[in-house]
């Protein structure tokens, strides 16, 4: 039996599991709209932290137990999932079916892999569950003030799903970052690929960084103005915007420039990689051996690997000295700036086509 109020059974527009950042952010967003929003998380204290700190905000319909969660929501109940993907994918499915009628709406809005996005869409098929696997693009940022949202699944689902998706997502020129980009695994498939070019991007500005830094002895002060020159051209984005801001950040305790102070390494969640090795299983791109690509990547990542790398590569990562102070000629200098530059425009301008 459910304990929900008998004015809020069957009310609320759209439901929301899993109230980490993300989860939250995008039920704040949905309520900012005038949407009401049911709200669960596995961890009930979670869920009455937002309502405390959020719950005037908008119009929220709290529940600890998934049959007043379920219980909540207005037919075809539509439920977005912000867990973590995997087994805690598979564990909020495994909650909420046994309360689930035919042509309700189930949609993962986590970073899910596009093969297991299509096994769970054809499973819930096959009890009258439209699943839709979509991206989420835009961080915690985007989520509470506007994120690009890329669902798959089902075309008929879009048709209840849609408007409300269109109505929290970003908005350029008048148009919604929000469509339907196709069946089953599609929405997921995309935001794979979207998150594989960013972090191409990445690598390149990061490559960039490299030459600018140990080829011309450049402090990270001055690249962070010349990728704020960058920043006012063919190169503006967030990403650039952001690594400016973050070569000009000193660090309060040492006085050192924050990047080099931070270690030189980095993790991945899943969708990188993935990328890759699609990519590699692609006929028309020119392969080379999986295991090299991921030794490659193994020497980028590991401190120490950073010898191999840099006998690999043939590019002395030291910088030009004189006296002991890195210098470089000028003319020098402005021609690595422009190769710098010509290289990230070549680049990153094709895949913004």
């Amino acid at each position: 039996m459910t304990t929900t109020p008998a004015d809020r059974i069957g009310t609320a527009q759209i439901g929301v599991v899993g109230l980490a950042v993300m989860g939250s952010n995008l039920a704040r967003n949905f309520a900012s709209r005038g949407h009401r929003v049911a709200l669960i998380n596995r961890t009930p204290s979670r869920t009455h932290e937002l309502m405390a700190a959020h719950g005037t905000e908008g119009d929220f319909v709290a529940s600890d137990t998934v049959e007043d969660f379920v219980a909540s929501l207005e037919r075809p109940r539509r439920i977005i999932m912000m867990v973590k993907a995997g087994q805690g994918t598979d564990a909020a499915i495994e909650s909420l079916l046994p309360h689930l009628e035919s042509g309700d709406i189930l949609v993962d809005g986590g970073n899910a892999h596009f093969p297991d996005t299509i096994r769970r869409e054809a499973a819930l098929k096959e009890v009258g569950i439209h699943f839709v696997g979509a991206g989420i693009s835009g961080g915690e940022e985007g989520a509470l003030k506007g994120p690009a949202i890329m669902p798959g699944g089902p075309a008929a689902s879009y048709e209840a799903l849609g408007p409300l998706l269109e109505s929290i997502s970003a908005v350029v020129d008048g148009v919604p970052c929000c469509t339907h980009v196709g069946p089953d695994g599609a929405g997921h498939f995309v935001k794979m690929v979207h998150n594989g070019i960013e972090y191409a991007d990445m690598q390149l500005i990061g490559e960039a960084y490299q030459l600018l830094r140990t080829g011309l002895g450049a402090t990270p002060a001055e690249i962070g103005d010349i990728f704020a020159e960058w920043n006012s051209g063919d190169l503006e984005s967030f990403l650039i915007e952001i690594t400016a801001e973050v070569l000009h950040h000193v660090d309060a305790e040492t006085g050192r420039p924050f990047v080099d102070i931070i270690v030189d390494q980095a993790g991945q969640k899943g969708t990188g990689r993935w990328t890759v090795q699609n990519a590699l299983g692609r006929p028309r791109v020119q392969q080379r051996p999986q295991e090299h690509v991921a030794g490659d990547a193994g020497a980028g990542v590991h401190p120490g690997r950073r010898p191999s790398r840099r006998a690999a590569s043939g590019f002395s990562h030291e910088p030009i000295v004189s006296g002991g102070v890195p210098t470089a000629p000028p003319a020098r200098r402005l021609v690595a700036m422009h190769v710098a530059k010509n290289a990230a425009v070549s680049t990153v301008l094709p895949c913004l086509k």
